[in-house]
């Protein structure tokens, strides 16, 4: 059995950030299965509600942020807050809002070149 032995480190704040949405400050890590992307969302940043088949998970490290899950009747929101996490299965409805400064970092997997935010790139 052969075992792989090519790791690589990343410093976050060597590597290039992208802003495809107002108000977001994002980098990211592209395995061959999994992502994981360091977001900077400011204050007063909102994605409207999508879907997407990644299965996506939110690591809230610092700030303040609510997610508005699903839709019609079954809407509800969840704040979440510096130290909280949010597992978002498959194809969820879902938004985002930060009501402050909030630094998260995001699992997706499968890869995807594009997100929720990915809709109005500006690079």
């Amino acid at each position: 059995m052969t075992v792989m032995t090519d790791a690589v480190r990343y410093r976050w704040n060597d590597m290039e950030q992208d802003h495809p949405m107002d108000l977001i400050d994002r980098r990211r890590i592209m395995g061959e299965k999994v992502m994981v992307s360091e977001v900077i969302l400011h204050k007063g940043f909102s994605v409207a509600s999508h879907q997407h088949e990644n299965e996506q998970i939110g690591i809230v490290l610092s700030g303040k942020v609510t997610f508005g899950i699903g839709e019609g009747d079954d809407y509800h929101e969840m704040t979440l807050e510096g130290g909280e996490v949010i597992h978002l299965p498959p194809n969820v409805v879902h938004s985002a809002v930060a009501l402050e400064e909030s630094r998260i970092l995001d699992i997706f997997s499968p890869v995807s070149e594009t997100t929720g935010v990915d809709g109005g790139r500006k690079s």
